[in-house]
């Protein structure tokens, strides 16, 4: 079990604040740092498991003020939240994939949903406080000027 540093273990605090895995977080420090540490190492980081009950205050508040930020962030700054973005990994993985058929046809059936905006928001437009709409109900009818001034005179006599 290798020793880590104050940097390291702020690493492995705020990569588990941003939701990922211990295997995930074993891997990047090995790219970062080049440094061999078990997933199990890297739990006693995650305040929220059984394992990091024990972290100190310090890596704590590292940890809640990494995940608020996280959390928090605009959607712009999440890479593949941008249309541009998900369709370019999709293109490459369709061109890695183009000999397997069904996940060609997968990728490009999901390219096209992006295209035609199959995941964008939709508005549903309600009446008032919510409820539904009310809907007139308007019947036209074919009549002559001589009809519609007796049917004005009819009304204007009763009211």
């Amino acid at each position: 079990m290798a020793r880590l540093k104050k940097l390291e273990k702020a690493f492995i605090v705020r990569s588990l604040a941003q939701f990922m895995t211990p295997t995930q977080v074993v891997e990047e420090i090995k790219v970062k740092f080049n440094i061999d540490v078990t997933p199990q190492q890297v739990e006693c980081y995650d305040p929220t498991k059984v394992a990091g009950a024990d972290l100190s205050e310090e890596f704590v508040d590292l940890f809640h003020e990494a995940r608020k930020k996280y959390i928090e962030q605009p959607i712009y700054n999440i890479e593949g939240a941008n249309d541009i973005v998900q369709l370019k990994i999709l293109s490459d993985l369709l061109i890695k994939k183009k000999n397997n058929t069904r996940d060609a046809i997968k990728l490009s059936d999901q390219i096209q949903k992006i295209i035609k905006g199959f995941y964008e928001k939709k508005f549903e437009i309600t009446g008032a406080d919510g409820g539904p709409l009310q809907s007139e109900n308007v019947t036209y009818v074919d009549a002559s000027p001589e009809l519609v001034k007796q049917v004005l005179d009819e009304l204007e006599s009763k009211y």
